[in-house]
């Protein structure tokens, strides 16, 4: 038997007596882990949908690609340890194909919500880096209606990630839809758009469609229950075991006295992944770890002395609500004694006259 590995061949011998063993599970094992390797070695794409204008061309696809190169991982992400691992052992269950209530149904979709700029991005990134998935940027409001949409989702191919951006503020392609169906009303339109969107985009595919969202409150919660979404990711605001992971990942320090600095000022306000990791992230050659931990400092003094001044305009507006509101009510009550006092006067008019 001769086995080729690319422009090398070896020889493989082997006793008469053993010739099942070779030809049976030890040549499968050999051909599952050559495509394994292969899988693994490919370039990954990330897809972006065409305009369905451009879809009769000569050549025209209905998805243009780059490279996918993203450099966030589990490991780089500033997320929970716990909540990583839960998320890491869902997407190897998913991947092997066995489900689990708890975790990734057959559908394969996830929800992640959050405010903006909480990490939704890399934490797609890292999912598509551990699966070593392509991935499909799904720009929904391009699409004109659900015959477009489901061409778009037959012509993704297996082992991906379909990325719905900001779902949530895509209401308005349900409200164009919703004006050639006037029979359904908004929530169950989009509820119907989840629901073609995720079925059938099973764990045999391996397909995974996630929809980021940063305003879940604008959305019904029959589009987000389980079942359509088959697991719920809240992104939140960096906590000092965050800031702890960025530190290792943009200036390599474990320890630093202006740590516990840091620590203070997260307990007293809020700073998001993104705008941590901008003021980590060194400037030029000539900026130490020293000078972005300084500077992160004065950045969360400058969003705790910001978040302290609205909360004074809120509470002097509220304040000031409290006081125009008696004296609008007195106004109120003196223009009704004048116009009673006028419609009196009138009366009086009319019976002198008689």
């Amino acid at each position: 038997m001769v086995i080729a590995f690319a422009t090398r061949f070896n020889s493989l011998t082997y006793h008469r007596s053993n010739r099942d063993l070779i030809t049976g599970s030890y040549v499968k094992h050999v051909l599952a882990k050559g495509k394994a390797v292969a899988a693994n070695n490919r370039e990954r794409k990330l897809f972006t949908n065409n305009l369905s204008l451009n879809w009769h061309y000569y050549k025209a696809t209905k998805w243009s690609h780059v490279t996918f190169k993203h450099p966030s991982t589990f490991d780089t992400l500033a997320m929970e340890p716990s909540k990583k691992r839960e998320i890491m052992n869902d997407l190897l269950k998913f991947k092997r194909g066995r489900s689990t209530m708890s975790g990734l149904a057959r559908r394969g979709s996830v929800a992640t919500f959050s405010t903006a700029w909480t990490g939704k991005s890399p934490m797609i990134a890292a999912m598509a880096n551990f699966l070593n998935y392509d991935v499909y940027d799904l720009e929904l409001m391009t699409v004109k209606d659900n015959t477009e949409l489901r061409k778009l989702l037959i012509e993704s191919s297996a082992k991906s990630i379909t990325v719905i951006e900001d779902i949530d503020c895509s209401l308005d392609l349900i409200g164009q839809m919703k004006m050639k169906k006037q029979e359904k009303d908004d929530d169950e339109e989009i509820a119907d758009l989840v629901k073609k969107m995720a079925i059938g985009r099973g764990a045999r595919t391996e397909r995974i469609i996630v929809f980021a969202m940063n305003f879940v409150e604008k959305l019904d919660l029959a589009l987000i229950r389980r079942g359509r979404m088959d697991k719920h990711i809240e992104m939140s605001y960096c906590c000092f075991k965050w800031f702890k992971v960025l530190a290792r990942n943009y200036l390599g320090v474990e320890l630093h006295l202006q740590f516990a600095m840091v620590r203070q000022l997260l307990e007293e306000t809020k700073m998001t992944p993104a705008d941590m990791a901008e003021n980590l992230m060194p400037k030029s050659d000539d900026e130490n770890e020293e000078a972005c931990l300084e500077g992160l400092i004065e950045a969360l003094e400058k969003a705790k002395e910001d978040t302290r001044k609205k909360s004074e305009e809120k509470q002097e507006a509220a304040a000031a609500k409290a006081t125009a509101a008696p004296a609008m009510v007195e106004k109120e009550g003196q223009q009704k004694l004048s116009e009673g006092d006028q419609e009196n006067g009138g009366r009086r008019c009319a019976k002198e006259v008689k």
